[in-house]
């Protein structure tokens, strides 16, 4: 399976490859609820793609990869378990590349949304942070063509997987590959959408 993905270099910002990941996050989650609460209001893929694309570049400058399907029509960010826990410094370096997408009301909405981060497990784990399809796409088996390398990664190494569902009915599509719902989050006090917070044991 691993000849049908391929992992983009660590530096995209400016490059054709970058570029094209910014397109397809755009598209991915042009519907989602909580980056359509985010971003809002017009041209939402094209502002989700470029809020997307930086939070992946700085995941990325953690220590996390971002994997391809072969045609692009897939994309998915890991955070291997031996990355350093996402600090305030480095939300603080994101928002500058985010304003101008976000605008005022975005930027004040980006703030509950990085307090996702406190509520990741403490224990070592992979972290797919992002994992979207191009609509055009869906339901072939792409996604699954990015999560079933590094879940088999996992099982090796003896350490869970965790992510955040932005999106209930996805939430059977994760537990097809043993993630399990260990909490909801009310983004913002309830105000914003939720979040279904699910981890893995390993196998």
């Amino acid at each position: 399976m691993e000849d049908t993905i391929r992992r983009l270099p660590d530096r995209l910002r400016g490059t054709p490859d970058g570029r094209t990941a910014e397109r397809l996050l755009g598209r991915a989650f042009a519907d989602d609820p909580v980056w359509t609460w985010l971003v809002g209001g017009r041209r939402t893929a094209e502002r989700a793609g470029r809020v997307l694309f930086e939070y992946a570049q700085a995941q990325v400058d953690r220590g996390g990869q971002v994997w391809t399907t072969a045609g692009g029509e897939a994309i998915a960010v890991w955070v291997p378990p031996d990355t350093p826990p996402a600090r305030d410094a480095d939300h603080l370096r994101l928002l500058p590349r985010v304003l101008r997408p976000l605008g005022a009301g975005g930027l004040r909405r980006l703030l509950p949304l990085a307090e996702t981060d406190r509520h990741h497990p403490r224990e070592p784990h992979w972290y797919l942070s992002v994992l979207g399809t191009d609509p055009d796409h869906q339901r072939r088996g792409h996604a699954s063509r990015l999560v079933e390398p590094r879940l088999d990664e996992a099982d090796r190494h003896g350490v869970g997987c965790y992510l955040e569902s932005s999106k209930e009915a996805n939430v059977p599509y994760y537990r097809r590959f043993g993630f399990e719902v260990t909490e909801t989050l009310h983004l913002d006090r309830g105000r914003g959408p939720d979040l279904w917070l699910m981890w893995r044991d390993p196998r």
